[in-house]
């Protein structure tokens, strides 16, 4: 069985949708999807809810989620409304 990364750069002003690309994606994911997120400084209430909800089906499908570039006020927002450990964080 080969594993099928998937990349995906995420727009601050864009996130929830970006996030919904990759949920339509997920069926066809075999191993990790890597989320872009060196250009978001801050992150809304209705990013948060679609982080949490694209985590829960990514678990459930078994896919891994990587964030690259987050900076660390995202980071910090992530860790206080316990999402931070849902998702593997590379620089």
């Amino acid at each position: 069985m080969a594993v099928i990364a998937v990349w995906l750069k995420v727009d601050e002003e864009r996130i929830v949708q970006a996030l919904q690309e990759a949920k339509e994606r997920l069926d066809s994911v075999e191993g990790e999807v890597a989320l872009d997120f060196s250009s978001v400084r801050r992150i809304d209430p209705s990013a948060l809810r679609a982080m949490e909800e694209f985590a829960d089906m990514a678990g459930a499908k078994g896919v891994k989620l990587a964030l690259r570039g987050v900076d660390v006020r995202v980071y910090k927002v992530l860790k206080l409304v316990n999402l931070a450990s849902r998702f593997s964080f590379v620089n």
